[in-house]
């Protein structure tokens, strides 16, 4: 009798395991050729006006798309930024015109260096756990809705929580 509580406990927690498996991947959207990979944000502080939101972007399509608008209610206005070393000192600017992904190229916006989506004019700020609703929109594949979780930075990555303390709009 034994073996068989042990043995159902072993087949209820593997159910259990693979009842959860569809929740981890259903971080994940296509649109047409393209898809968009665990989008999220992270957390920020009370007062902090602004927020970091990252995703990676596929394009397995034979011609290129371009990310040309994004939105979301939680802030007054999105951008799509690009942080790069110049010399000593590392620029961060608006990219302008939209965000080209040729075919076969993914773009894995992260912090730190390269691509990224600012969320601009906080209406509250993010909180662990929160869910954010973003919109993409691509110059040929249309409109996608994805949900960003929000993600506490330190223990994600192991930094600090002003990553984007002292950000400004240029």
């Amino acid at each position: 009798m034994k073996q068989f509580f042990q043995r159902a406990a072993g087949i209820a927690a593997a159910a259990a395991l693979l009842a959860a498996a569809p929740l981890v991947q259903a971080h994940e959207y296509k649109l047409g050729q393209l898809e968009i990979g665990h989008p999220y944000a992270r957390a920020t502080v009370p007062g902090q006006p602004a927020g970091g939101a990252y995703f990676s972007i596929e394009n397995k399509g034979a011609a290129s798309d371009k990310l040309v608008a994004l939105s979301s209610p939680v802030a007054k206005s999105t951008e799509i930024h690009t942080m790069a070393m110049e010399g000593n000192l590392m620029k961060m600017r608006e990219v302008d015109g939209g965000l080209e992904i040729k075919p076969g190229q993914k773009i894995a916006m992260q912090p730190g260096n390269g691509y990224h989506i600012m969320l601009m004019g906080l209406s509250k700020p993010l909180k662990a756990g929160d869910k954010v609703p973003l919109s993409l929109t691509f110059e040929k594949a249309g409109k996608v809705d994805v949900t960003l979780n929000v993600e506490d930075p330190a223990a994600a990555s192991g930094a600090g929580k002003d990553d984007m303390k002292g950000h400004m709009h240029h």
